[in-house]
């Protein structure tokens, strides 16, 4: 009497336990997938057909992996990235081999390298300072330790409402306008811009009514006069008309442009010289209406040093510096799989490309059939706890029922 079916039992109920005990063991790993065994029944390939045919047990066909969605949950660092859709990340281990995850629990390592935890290399491609991407092989991504460099003023937006109902200012006295007493004028607004260097020059416009729907407008950088004559006395960069239902200006034609000069001379502060600098001014009215900026703002910004990295939807690393700004400088590199569940599981939340896998398709996320990422998130273990529990109960009934098949044909055996 054979005992060969009740031994195949006990070796599939315990494979099938030791699937469901991973599986149990790695619910609170980020970026695991369950597994699940896959039987077959086993018989003698030299039976007849005179239809006895006595099955010789089960076997276990193969140990497949489930690679649904798992839910993704917030975290506090904005390196942590979830996969919402398809698609794996990239990473190169410390011997240049790729392997593929969907854990994306990233830090940065003391050479500025993008890792996780084992230390293996987030592949991307940089992007350079006109914003395009390099073509090519994907590459480790490394996060520049360098600062952003500054930027010089070279366009100001006045979007400014001055009141109609305003008298004049203007007494034709010399000089025209005296910056300290705001009797000579009716308005001012300020706003800081940048020179060459960086340094900041506080730039203030002075308007002075003149005559009905004309305006002097006066411009001082860091309180020296912009546009003075040869004896130093402060002109006006420009005079506004406005036409009767107060609109935009009808001349100056906008943008026109003004020359910045250097302010601090000989002083270890000294700014340096802003030429051409444009002023649009086609959002300006003059409305029976208090004097009102709604929108000053110019184009320069300081020197910076980086102060972090997030991870946009779309797999772009962008940096953000102390000055306000932010440029991308990287982009994720994504694969597909026609056959994921053909990748070999490697541990440590990584899967290696095989011959059923077949070859990576690589993108970049969002497009094809890739997934979009999340920063500040990662994906949970798609195991269902509760289900494997289930399966637990089950499979240990299955073990104890092919035990007592052994015992009934022991008990058979010794009568």
């Amino acid at each position: 009497m054979s005992f060969q079916q009740g031994v195949s039992g006990l070796n599939a109920a315990s494979k099938n336990l030791e699937v469901i005990g991973n599986n149990v063991a790695n619910s609170s790993t980020v970026g695991a997938k369950t597994a699940r065994a896959e039987f077959a029944d086993v018989y003698a390939r030299a039976s007849g057909t005179d239809g006895i045919n006595i099955g010789l047990g089960v076997s276990v066909a193969t140990v497949a992996q489930q690679f649904q969605q798992g839910s993704i949950s917030t975290t506090d660092n904005p390196l942590d990235v979830a996969i919402n859709g398809n698609g794996f990340f990239q990473l190169q281990d410390p011997n240049g081999i790729n392997q593929y995850s969907r854990n994306g629990q990233f830090e940065i390592d003391r050479s500025g390298f993008v890792v996780n935890a084992q230390g293996m290399k987030l592949l991307g491609h940089p992007i350079t300072n006109q914003g395009g991407m390099l073509a090519g092989k994907a590459q480790p991504l490394q996060v520049p330790t360098a600062g952003i460099e500054p930027s010089a003023t070279t366009a100001v937006k006045l979007e400014i409402n001055l009141d109609s109902r305003a008298a004049s200012t203007a007494t034709g006295a010399t000089p025209p306008i005296d910056f300290s007493i705001d009797k000579t004028y009716n308005n001012a607004t300020s706003l800081t811009t940048y020179d060459a260097k960086g340094q900041s020059v506080a730039l203030t416009y002075f308007f002075q009514k003149s005559a009905s729907d004309t305006w002097n407008v006066y411009a001082s950088a860091n309180g020296e006069a912009v546009n003075p004559d040869g004896s130093g006395l402060p002109q006006p960069i420009t005079t506004l008309n406005f036409p009767a239902d107060g609109s935009s200006p009808t001349s100056p034609t906008s943008p026109f442009t003004i020359d910045i000069p250097a302010t601090g001379a000989g002083g270890a502060a000294a700014t340096q010289p802003m030429l051409g600098v444009k002023v649009d001014i086609s959002k300006m009215t003059q409305y029976a209406a208090v004097f009102g900026p709604t929108d000053v703002s110019q184009d320069g910004f300081p020197p910076g040093r980086l102060s972090g990295i997030t991870v946009e939807s779309d797999g772009r690393l962008t940096a953000s510096y102390s000055s306000g700004q932010s440029t991308p400088i990287a982009r994720i590199e994504m694969a597909t799989f026609r056959n994921s569940q053909g990748l070999q599981p490697l541990g440590g939340n990584t899967w290696a490309a095989t011959f059923a896998s077949g070859d990576p398709v690589l993108g970049v996320p969002g497009g094809g059939n890739l997934g979009l990422l999340e920063s500040k998130a990662v994906e949970e273990s798609n195991v269902d706890l509760t289900g494997e529990l289930v399966n637990m109960i089950t499979a240990q009934r299955v073990y104890q029922a092919n035990a007592q098949t052994i015992k009934t044909q022991d008990s058979v055996l010794q009568t």
